[in-house]
């Protein structure tokens, strides 16, 4: 029996938000930082720390290891929080703006999955902290999220799995993504101009030199 494959948590909110930029990432180790990203790596610097602190009714576990052996994932949850009360709540933190329904919601939802696994409980409820606006934004854990949470991880292990780039989607998500030069979504996008450009690039020297 072959193990599966291992989806990274961080991969669902790549692939959610375009599934080619995961596909550079998993397949390529493609990678490229813009200002956001790397306010991002700052803000994930500070929460990354492993370690653990306790406050009134509250224990906060920092960069806590997590897996789920079912649905073949892992990651690091930035912060767990481990209430009195048997709650357990965790807490994504992102640099920019918090857009609910999006992509950080699918990996604040795989990190729960995990965490229920862990702690054999449930959970109905994680946060996004967004570094825009300095504060926490509550994330339902619903049936309509876990889902996604599967179908999603289901794409990616197709990913990782294949050797084809999934296609660019060429809108308006190019224009904020970091690895918009290594996509090149426009030129992709229109197959025949991209043939063109290969067949232009790459004639036999006798015939480029048949130009000069």
């Amino acid at each position: 029996m072959t193990e599966e494959i291992q989806v990274p948590l961080s991969a669902l909110e790549h692939y959610d938000y375009c599934p080619r930029q995961a596909g550079l990432i998993l397949l390529e180790s493609s990678y490229a930082d813009d200002a956001s990203t790397v306010r991002g790596n700052l803000l994930h610097q500070r929460v990354h720390e492993p370690g653990e602190e306790t406050r009134p009714g509250v224990r906060v576990l920092r960069a806590l290891p997590v897996w789920h052996d079912e649905l073949g994932l892992n990651g690091v949850c930035d912060a767990v929080e481990l209430h009195d009360d048997g709650n357990v709540v965790p807490i994504e933190y992102k640099a920019g703006s918090y857009v609910k329904g999006g992509p950080a919601d699918v990996q604040l939802a795989a990190q729960a999955i995990c965490l229920e696994a862990r702690f054999a409980t449930r959970i109905a409820q994680g946060y996004i902290y967004s570094g825009a606006d300095r504060r926490r934004h509550a994330v339902p854990v619903d049936d309509i999220l876990r889902r996604r949470v599967v179908a999603i991880s289901e794409e990616v292990r197709a990913v990782l799995t294949g050797t084809v780039l999934p296609g660019p989607v060429a809108d308006a998500r190019c224009r904020r993504c970091s690895m918009n030069e290594l996509c090149m979504p426009k030129l992709l996008a229109n197959q025949k101009r991209y043939a063109n450009e290969l067949a232009r690039r790459f004639r036999p020297a006798a015939e480029s030199s048949g130009d000069d």
